[in-house]
């Protein structure tokens, strides 16, 4: 059999325009593929044949873009680009401030791993890289994180904050010291890419925030400001089909939609779809039978690419939460049968084969694990349960979610209020988590037709927030003081 290999097409910050797509789509099929996958750092994947590595680079030069074939010389910038615009954001991060990042490394490809995210979102991880610029409250300014190999990957701070235009200058200096003097101790890779550039810095005035808001749902077509939409792609196998695909940015150029965004979670995002141009991509999802209703229990997944293992072990996962009627929204999980970067909530780790495994038939154990707080932000991973067979890996898995729900109601129980002379009655209504939207039964919704007296729970589960359209589910419980009369 001919020797092929995996092709890392990188698509900086998960930013790519249907045009480009279209042309590493092409070099796709022309050799042999039918479909191509994504990784957990924005890229875009295919196997080739390493004797074609010619055509690649004819390629990828027409496009101005990097790929890495045959092994790991370079990195994929990872942003949380594609969560701007449709999802909470830091006040001063706009969409066109990754832009500008992320052509400022065009003249540049790191070794290392570079993060650049908002800390206010959550479908993009903070710390997945070995320099994580986080954006700071300060505007234009970045926290930078680093976990590097030869400081055992401890995550440590930078001692001040990144100027936006800065960002690129600080990689590349910082590199460079990094990779050139092995045996440096942190504080001087600090003191030393410092020294080798001018940069526009400023002290740590407030230690950064971790989010806590759970994890969004990335499916679907959404309501966007403006009058515009947002579609959200995903496919359980994480193989996308290629004449589809073509068909999709033949569709972005012809309604002017100019970029095309990638998810860590293998799935991506085309945003900015004007309200007449909808039913084009509603068209084109029917013609080819896509689905985009798929159950939360399947998305919030992070597998390795092309491991049939993990997938048959994720589906049957999956069967069984459905099969029980287990709730899963807001965790994630990842299955890790090889080496990797864990960025979830809940870990199925499977165990090295037992010595003694050619001699016996033995079944494969798994250890699961779960992130401090289920918030894998914080890194800081806690064994639940170890060598564990399949068969026991469901039940167990359910457990830690009724964990994580319980812990999501304990917080507010235990806080400690000022004593009040008089008893208030609190006055229940809920809050659109997107728009901010609140529906009071006190008023009803006179836009869907509810009228006033409707409890939240009595609304049918097909209701959707009057502003954005979010759905249901996506409301939070809030209690106001009830005004007396």
């Amino acid at each position: 059999m001919e020797k092929r290999d995996l092709v890392r097409v990188f698509a900086r910050g998960g930013v790519v325009s249907p045009g480009d797509l279209k042309q590493i789509l092409t070099t796709a099929s022309e050799f042999g593929n039918e479909v191509i996958h994504f990784g957990s750092r924005q890229d875009i994947l295919f196997p080739v044949s390493i004797r074609s590595k010619t055509i690649l680079d004819t390629t990828f030069q027409a496009i101005r873009t990097d790929y890495d074939f045959g092994g790991k010389h370079y990195e994929n910038i990872v942003s949380s680009y594609v969560a701007a615009d449709i999802l909470p954001a830091t006040s001063w991060l706009h969409s066109d401030t990754y832009l500008y990042i992320l052509d400022d490394f065009e003249r540049y490809r790191p070794q290392l791993k570079v993060n650049i995210a908002d800390p206010r979102q959550t479908l993009v991880p903070l710390f997945t890289g070995n320099l994580n610029f986080v954006a700071s409250k300060q505007e234009n300014y970045w926290y930078l994180y680093v976990s590097l190999p030869k400081y055992g990957n401890k995550l440590v701070c930078w001692p001040a904050l990144i100027y936006t235009f800065d960002v690129v200058r600080t990689v590349k200096a910082l590199e460079a010291v990094y990779l050139d003097q092995p045996n440096l101790p942190i504080t001087g890779l600090y003191d030393q890419t410092n020294a080798s550039i001018k940069a526009n810095n400023r002290p740590l005035q407030s230690e950064l925030e971790l989010p806590t808001v759970p994890f969004p749902t990335y499916e679907g077509m959404n309501k966007m400001a403006g009058d515009k939409y947002w579609l959200g792609l995903y496919w359980r196998n994480n193989q996308y089909t290629i004449n589809f695909l073509q068909a999709l940015c033949d569709l972005c150029v012809q309604t002017n939609i100019g970029k095309i965004s990638i998810t860590p979670w293998k799935s991506f995002i085309i945003k900015g779809i004007a309200e007449c141009d909808k039913i084009k991509f509603e068209k084109l999802l029917g013609k080819f039978g896509i689905n985009m209703r798929h159950s939360s229990l399947e998305l919030n997944w992070h597998l390795p690419v092309l491991d049939e293992e993990a997938l048959q072990l994720k589906r049957y996962l999956v069967r069984t939460f459905d099969q029980n009627d287990i709730s899963t929204e807001g965790l994630t999980f990842a299955i890790k049968t090889v080496p990797m970067v864990l960025f979830t909530s809940i870990v199925i780790e499977k165990n090295p084969a037992s010595k003694y495994s050619d001699k016996y038939e033995l079944l494969p154990t798994y250890n699961v694990l779960y992130c401090r707080d289920f918030n894998p932000n914080k890194r800081d991973y806690l064994a639940y349960a170890k060598d564990v067979l399949q068969e026991d890996l469901a039940p167990l898995l359910m457990e830690l979610s009724r964990l994580y729900y319980e812990q999501l109601h304990y917080e507010p129980e235990v806080k400690v209020s000022k004593p009040t002379v008089e008893q208030k009655s609190l006055h229940p209504v809920y809050q659109c988590s997107h728009c901010l939207t609140v529906y009071d039964q006190a008023f009803g919704d006179e836009n869907a037709g509810i009228p006033a007296g409707v409890t939240f729970k009595e609304l049918p589960s097909s209701y959707v927030c009057s502003l954005c359209e979010a759905p249901k589910k996506d409301f939070v419980e809030l209690h106001l003081e009830k005004t007396p009369h």
